[in-house]
């Protein structure tokens, strides 16, 4: 997989927006759901987002609801993440997945492809 961010980059002051793309390297990659976890220095890899590849449903984790909004362009096997009215407490490294199935699970386990990360810091 190939992230990165989108527009403004990764450094933001509280309420300010990011975005994040995803581009899938294979067609068995972009079969499968994708998802967006965030991890932070000490702490585990939490769900952020996710979206079924084939059926287009989305959900999200309580802390993003409302905030963030996760997307795909299909022609480009390429997801987004959206990220508005961000607080400090966004600030981590992002990682976007390919499921092992169509869906998108919560839990890291099931993924199998991962980016590299992008590190999002918003500033106070």
């Amino acid at each position: 997989l190939r992230s990165s961010c989108r527009r403004g980059g990764g450094l933001v002051q509280a309420g300010g927006s990011l975005s994040l793309s995803c581009r899938a390297s294979g067609r068995t990659v972009s079969n499968n759901g994708m998802g967006w976890f965030r991890q932070a220095p000490g702490k585990e890899r939490e769900f952020v987002a996710g979206i079924n590849w084939r059926g287009g449903s989305t959900y999200y984790t309580d802390s993003v609801k409302g905030r963030f909004t996760i997307s795909r362009d299909n022609a480009k096997n390429t997801a987004y993440l959206q990220m508005n009215s961000l607080k400090p407490e966004d600030t981590s490294a992002y990682y976007c997945a390919a499921a092992l199935s169509s869906m998108a699970p919560v839990s890291p386990s099931g993924y199998r492809y991962w980016g590299k990360g992008t590190l999002v810091t918003v500033s106070s």
